[in-house]
Protein backbone atom coordinates (compact mmCIF):
# COMPACT_ATOMS: atom_id res chain seq x y z
CA UNK A 1 0.00 0.00 0.00
CA UNK A 2 1.03 3.27 -1.52
CA UNK A 3 0.80 6.62 0.44
CA UNK A 4 -0.47 9.81 -1.21
CA UNK A 5 -0.47 13.19 -0.24
CA UNK A 6 -3.80 15.05 -1.40
CA UNK A 7 -3.16 18.56 -1.19
CA UNK A 8 -6.82 19.79 -1.45
CA UNK A 9 -10.28 18.67 -1.33
CA UNK A 10 -11.57 17.14 -4.47
CA UNK A 11 -14.74 16.44 -5.72
CA UNK A 12 -16.75 13.49 -4.09
CA UNK A 13 -15.16 10.42 -6.10
CA UNK A 14 -12.00 12.01 -7.25
CA UNK A 15 -10.47 9.43 -4.57
CA UNK A 16 -12.39 6.55 -5.95
CA UNK A 17 -8.85 5.53 -8.18
CA UNK A 18 -6.38 5.42 -5.24
CA UNK A 19 -8.84 2.81 -3.00
CA UNK A 20 -6.08 0.55 -1.62
CA UNK A 21 -3.76 3.50 -1.04
CA UNK A 22 -3.13 5.48 1.61
CA UNK A 23 -4.22 8.70 1.54
CA UNK A 24 -3.02 11.82 3.58
CA UNK A 25 -4.68 15.22 3.52
CA UNK A 26 -6.51 17.58 2.85
CA UNK A 27 -6.10 19.29 5.77
CA UNK A 28 -9.55 19.74 7.70
CA UNK A 29 -10.26 23.08 7.03
CA UNK A 30 -8.80 22.30 3.04
CA UNK A 31 -6.00 25.26 4.04
CA UNK A 32 -2.97 24.72 1.75
CA UNK A 33 -0.13 23.16 3.09
CA UNK A 34 2.53 25.35 3.39
CA UNK A 35 6.30 24.56 1.68
CA UNK A 36 7.50 23.39 4.96
CA UNK A 37 4.45 21.14 5.08
CA UNK A 38 4.73 19.86 1.10
CA UNK A 39 9.05 19.05 1.80
CA UNK A 40 8.19 17.55 4.91
CA UNK A 41 4.96 15.37 3.20
CA UNK A 42 7.01 14.83 0.08
CA UNK A 43 9.71 13.03 2.09
CA UNK A 44 7.24 10.14 3.38
CA UNK A 45 5.16 9.78 0.40
CA UNK A 46 4.82 7.59 -2.85
CA UNK A 47 2.83 10.08 -4.57
CA UNK A 48 1.42 13.68 -4.64
CA UNK A 49 -1.89 14.93 -6.24
CA UNK A 50 -1.51 18.71 -6.28
CA UNK A 51 -3.22 21.59 -7.46
CA UNK A 52 -1.93 24.30 -9.69
CA UNK A 53 -1.89 26.53 -6.40
CA UNK A 54 0.84 24.05 -5.18
CA UNK A 55 4.07 24.68 -5.79
CA UNK A 56 6.22 21.64 -6.15
CA UNK A 57 9.22 23.00 -6.88
CA UNK A 58 12.96 21.76 -6.66
CA UNK A 59 12.97 21.70 -2.55
CA UNK A 60 9.94 19.88 -2.75
CA UNK A 61 10.91 17.04 -4.97
CA UNK A 62 14.44 16.75 -3.76
CA UNK A 63 12.79 16.13 -0.44
CA UNK A 64 11.64 13.11 -1.40
CA UNK A 65 13.80 11.97 -3.74
CA UNK A 66 13.96 7.82 -3.25
CA UNK A 67 10.61 7.61 -2.43
CA UNK A 68 8.48 10.13 -3.87
CA UNK A 69 7.06 8.54 -7.49
CA UNK A 70 4.51 10.59 -9.27
CA UNK A 71 3.19 14.20 -8.97
CA UNK A 72 -0.39 14.34 -10.34
CA UNK A 73 -1.52 17.80 -11.33
CA UNK A 74 -4.77 18.77 -11.46
CA UNK A 75 -4.76 20.85 -13.57
CA UNK A 76 -4.17 21.04 -17.63
CA UNK A 77 -1.52 23.99 -16.85
CA UNK A 78 2.03 22.64 -14.83
CA UNK A 79 4.04 25.72 -14.39
CA UNK A 80 3.49 25.45 -10.77
CA UNK A 81 5.29 22.23 -10.67
CA UNK A 82 9.72 22.11 -11.87
CA UNK A 83 9.07 19.00 -14.10
CA UNK A 84 13.25 19.77 -15.30
CA UNK A 85 13.69 18.90 -11.31
CA UNK A 86 11.13 15.84 -11.47
CA UNK A 87 12.87 14.45 -14.37
CA UNK A 88 16.04 14.65 -13.26
CA UNK A 89 15.24 12.72 -9.69
CA UNK A 90 13.11 10.36 -11.79
CA UNK A 91 9.79 11.74 -10.69
CA UNK A 92 6.54 11.08 -13.19
CA UNK A 93 5.05 14.39 -13.84
CA UNK A 94 1.05 13.79 -15.41
CA UNK A 95 -1.62 17.13 -16.04
CA UNK A 96 -4.77 16.99 -16.91
CA UNK A 97 -5.38 17.44 -20.61
CA UNK A 98 -8.24 16.91 -22.76
CA UNK A 99 -10.87 16.94 -20.16
CA UNK A 100 -11.75 20.64 -19.56
CA UNK A 101 -11.02 21.84 -23.18
CA UNK A 102 -15.09 22.13 -23.85
CA UNK A 103 -16.00 23.93 -20.36
CA UNK A 104 -12.87 26.16 -20.27
CA UNK A 105 -13.54 27.23 -24.22
CA UNK A 106 -17.13 27.81 -22.93
CA UNK A 107 -15.74 30.47 -19.86
CA UNK A 108 -13.48 32.36 -22.72
CA UNK A 109 -16.68 32.41 -25.11
CA UNK A 110 -18.64 33.68 -21.86
CA UNK A 111 -16.04 36.50 -21.39
CA UNK A 112 -15.18 37.67 -24.82
CA UNK A 113 -19.41 37.97 -25.17
CA UNK A 114 -19.38 39.71 -21.66
CA UNK A 115 -16.42 41.71 -22.09
CA UNK A 116 -18.01 43.11 -25.46
CA UNK A 117 -21.44 43.93 -24.29
CA UNK A 118 -20.24 45.45 -21.03
CA UNK A 119 -22.38 42.75 -19.17
CA UNK A 120 -20.42 43.01 -16.01
CA UNK A 121 -20.67 47.08 -15.92
CA UNK A 122 -24.49 46.44 -16.38
CA UNK A 123 -24.97 44.00 -13.85
CA UNK A 124 -22.88 45.68 -11.05
CA UNK A 125 -25.07 48.79 -11.63
CA UNK A 126 -28.07 46.80 -11.75
CA UNK A 127 -27.37 45.02 -8.43
CA UNK A 128 -25.97 48.37 -6.45
CA UNK A 129 -28.95 50.39 -7.63
CA UNK A 130 -27.13 52.65 -9.82
CA UNK A 131 -29.72 51.85 -13.14
CA UNK A 132 -32.72 54.26 -13.05
CA UNK A 133 -34.08 52.79 -15.82
CA UNK A 134 -34.02 52.05 -19.67
CA UNK A 135 -31.97 54.71 -21.70
CA UNK A 136 -31.04 54.42 -25.59
CA UNK A 137 -27.14 55.52 -24.99
CA UNK A 138 -26.74 53.35 -21.74
CA UNK A 139 -24.32 49.82 -21.77
CA UNK A 140 -23.35 50.18 -25.51
CA UNK A 141 -21.19 47.26 -26.30
CA UNK A 142 -19.50 45.97 -29.06
CA UNK A 143 -21.49 43.43 -31.44
CA UNK A 144 -19.71 39.75 -31.28
CA UNK A 145 -21.15 38.21 -34.36
CA UNK A 146 -19.15 39.64 -37.35
CA UNK A 147 -16.53 40.67 -35.38
CA UNK A 148 -12.41 39.71 -35.81
CA UNK A 149 -11.67 36.98 -33.53
CA UNK A 150 -7.66 37.02 -32.60
CA UNK A 151 -6.61 33.98 -31.10
CA UNK A 152 -3.33 33.77 -28.99
CA UNK A 153 -2.22 29.98 -28.93
CA UNK A 154 -3.99 27.37 -30.69
CA UNK A 155 -3.92 24.43 -28.81
CA UNK A 156 -7.37 22.26 -27.88
CA UNK A 157 -8.69 25.33 -25.99
CA UNK A 158 -7.57 27.80 -28.71
CA UNK A 159 -9.38 25.69 -31.10
CA UNK A 160 -12.89 25.17 -29.34
CA UNK A 161 -12.89 29.15 -29.10
CA UNK A 162 -12.83 29.16 -33.02
CA UNK A 163 -14.99 26.64 -33.48
CA UNK A 164 -17.54 28.33 -31.17
CA UNK A 165 -16.86 31.62 -32.91
CA UNK A 166 -17.95 30.18 -36.17
CA UNK A 167 -21.57 29.96 -34.90
CA UNK A 168 -21.17 33.52 -34.42
CA UNK A 169 -20.08 34.59 -37.43
CA UNK A 170 -16.81 35.78 -36.85
CA UNK A 171 -13.79 36.55 -38.53
CA UNK A 172 -11.09 33.94 -36.79
CA UNK A 173 -7.54 34.47 -36.97
CA UNK A 174 -4.95 32.71 -35.32
CA UNK A 175 -1.30 32.73 -34.12
CA UNK A 176 1.14 29.69 -32.17
CA UNK A 177 4.94 29.38 -32.48
CA UNK A 178 4.56 27.28 -35.14
CA UNK A 179 2.70 27.44 -38.24
CA UNK A 180 -0.31 25.56 -38.68
CA UNK A 181 -0.98 25.71 -42.17
CA UNK A 182 -4.94 26.29 -41.45
CA UNK A 183 -6.89 29.65 -42.59
CA UNK A 184 -6.42 32.25 -40.56
CA UNK A 185 -2.77 32.12 -39.29
CA UNK A 186 -0.78 34.79 -38.83
CA UNK A 187 2.96 34.19 -38.16
CA UNK A 188 3.34 37.62 -36.15
CA UNK A 189 1.44 38.28 -32.88
CA UNK A 190 2.09 42.31 -33.34
CA UNK A 191 -0.24 42.18 -37.01
CA UNK A 192 -3.12 40.05 -35.13
CA UNK A 193 -3.09 42.22 -32.02
CA UNK A 194 -3.62 45.12 -34.91
CA UNK A 195 -6.72 43.29 -37.07
CA UNK A 196 -8.80 41.62 -34.12
CA UNK A 197 -11.57 43.41 -32.30
CA UNK A 198 -11.31 40.62 -29.42
CA UNK A 199 -8.22 38.75 -28.41
CA UNK A 200 -8.34 35.79 -26.65
CA UNK A 201 -5.26 34.31 -24.90
CA UNK A 202 -4.48 30.48 -24.83
CA UNK A 203 -0.75 30.07 -24.07
CA UNK A 204 0.84 27.97 -21.24
CA UNK A 205 2.12 29.98 -18.44
CA UNK A 206 5.74 30.27 -17.99
CA UNK A 207 8.78 32.56 -18.62
CA UNK A 208 8.28 32.37 -22.09
CA UNK A 209 4.75 33.71 -21.91
CA UNK A 210 5.57 35.84 -19.10
CA UNK A 211 4.27 39.22 -19.80
CA UNK A 212 3.95 38.31 -23.45
CA UNK A 213 0.64 40.78 -23.90
CA UNK A 214 2.50 44.05 -22.13
CA UNK A 215 2.13 47.67 -22.44
CA UNK A 216 3.90 47.92 -26.05
CA UNK A 217 1.46 45.16 -27.29
CA UNK A 218 -1.54 46.75 -25.53
CA UNK A 219 -1.11 49.54 -27.90
CA UNK A 220 -1.21 47.90 -30.73
CA UNK A 221 -4.88 47.02 -30.42
CA UNK A 222 -7.64 48.87 -31.81
CA UNK A 223 -9.32 51.54 -28.65
CA UNK A 224 -12.75 49.88 -29.48
CA UNK A 225 -10.58 46.05 -28.73
CA UNK A 226 -11.21 43.62 -26.23
CA UNK A 227 -9.24 41.58 -24.51
CA UNK A 228 -10.06 38.42 -22.84
CA UNK A 229 -7.22 35.82 -20.89
CA UNK A 230 -8.17 32.77 -19.42
CA UNK A 231 -4.96 30.95 -20.03
CA UNK A 232 -2.31 32.21 -16.78
CA UNK A 233 -2.52 35.91 -15.52
CA UNK A 234 1.47 35.95 -15.79
CA UNK A 235 0.67 36.27 -19.62
CA UNK A 236 -1.06 39.87 -19.55
CA UNK A 237 1.25 42.67 -17.31
CA UNK A 238 -1.92 43.69 -15.49
CA UNK A 239 -0.50 47.11 -14.74
CA UNK A 240 -0.50 48.29 -18.17
CA UNK A 241 -3.79 46.45 -19.05
CA UNK A 242 -5.17 48.55 -15.89
CA UNK A 243 -3.38 51.54 -17.62
CA UNK A 244 -4.90 51.19 -20.87
CA UNK A 245 -8.32 50.75 -19.55
CA UNK A 246 -8.23 53.31 -17.34
CA UNK A 247 -7.04 56.19 -19.84
CA UNK A 248 -9.63 54.33 -22.49
CA UNK A 249 -6.94 52.96 -24.91
CA UNK A 250 -8.86 49.46 -24.93
CA UNK A 251 -12.33 49.33 -24.62
CA UNK A 252 -12.58 46.29 -22.10
CA UNK A 253 -11.60 43.19 -20.56
CA UNK A 254 -12.64 40.19 -19.96
CA UNK A 255 -10.27 37.85 -17.03
CA UNK A 256 -10.17 35.01 -15.23
CA UNK A 257 -6.96 34.52 -14.03
CA UNK A 258 -4.61 37.33 -12.23
CA UNK A 259 -1.07 37.68 -12.46
CA UNK A 260 -1.04 37.04 -8.28
CA UNK A 261 -4.11 35.06 -7.58
CA UNK A 262 -6.39 35.64 -5.22
CA UNK A 263 -4.52 39.11 -5.45
CA UNK A 264 -5.94 41.13 -7.55
CA UNK A 265 -4.21 44.63 -8.87
CA UNK A 266 -6.84 47.25 -7.15
CA UNK A 267 -6.39 49.32 -10.32
CA UNK A 268 -8.09 46.78 -12.10
CA UNK A 269 -11.11 46.55 -10.03
CA UNK A 270 -11.92 49.91 -10.47
CA UNK A 271 -11.07 49.94 -13.98
CA UNK A 272 -13.83 50.75 -16.62
CA UNK A 273 -15.55 48.22 -18.33
CA UNK A 274 -14.54 44.69 -17.12
CA UNK A 275 -16.03 41.25 -16.23
CA UNK A 276 -13.77 39.94 -13.64
CA UNK A 277 -14.16 35.69 -12.95
CA UNK A 278 -12.62 34.30 -10.25
CA UNK A 279 -10.47 31.42 -11.92
CA UNK A 280 -13.30 29.46 -12.80
CA UNK A 281 -12.39 28.14 -16.23
CA UNK A 282 -12.69 24.63 -15.62
CA UNK A 283 -15.50 25.23 -13.10
CA UNK A 284 -18.14 22.88 -13.58
CA UNK A 285 -19.25 19.81 -11.68
CA UNK A 286 -18.47 17.18 -14.61
CA UNK A 287 -15.43 18.55 -15.41
CA UNK A 288 -13.81 19.15 -12.03
CA UNK A 289 -14.33 15.19 -11.19
CA UNK A 290 -12.93 14.24 -14.56
CA UNK A 291 -9.82 16.39 -13.46
CA UNK A 292 -9.50 15.01 -10.52
CA UNK A 293 -10.27 11.28 -11.32
CA UNK A 294 -7.35 11.81 -14.50
CA UNK A 295 -4.99 12.61 -11.82
CA UNK A 296 -5.71 9.89 -9.38
CA UNK A 297 -5.58 7.04 -11.95
CA UNK A 298 -2.44 8.71 -13.32
CA UNK A 299 -0.85 8.25 -9.49
CA UNK A 300 -2.58 4.29 -9.68
CA UNK A 301 -1.50 3.61 -12.98
CA UNK A 302 2.41 4.63 -11.88
CA UNK A 303 2.06 3.05 -8.55
CA UNK A 304 1.04 0.04 -9.70
CA UNK A 305 4.30 -0.05 -12.31
CA UNK A 306 2.62 1.20 -15.47
CA UNK A 307 2.86 4.55 -17.45
CA UNK A 308 0.07 7.06 -18.09
CA UNK A 309 -1.15 8.64 -20.99
CA UNK A 310 -0.98 12.50 -19.74
CA UNK A 311 2.89 12.00 -18.59
CA UNK A 312 4.49 15.51 -18.71
CA UNK A 313 7.36 15.70 -20.65
CA UNK A 314 10.76 17.59 -19.55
Amino acid sequence: MARVLVTRRLPDGGLEPLAGHEVVGPKPDDAPFTHEELRAHASACDAIVSLLTDRIDADVLSAGAGRLQVVANVAVGYDNVDVGAAACLSITVCNTPGVLDETTADTAFLLIIGGSRLAGVAEADLRAQRWKGWGITQYLGRDVHGATLGIVGYGRIGREVARRAEGFGMRVLHHSRTDTGEPGYVADLDRLLAQSDIVSLHVPGGPDTHHLIDARRLALMAPTAVLVNTARGTVVDEAALADALHERRLFAAGLDVYEREPEIDPRLLTAPNTMLLPHIGSASQATRLKMATMATSAVSTVLAGGVPQNVVRA
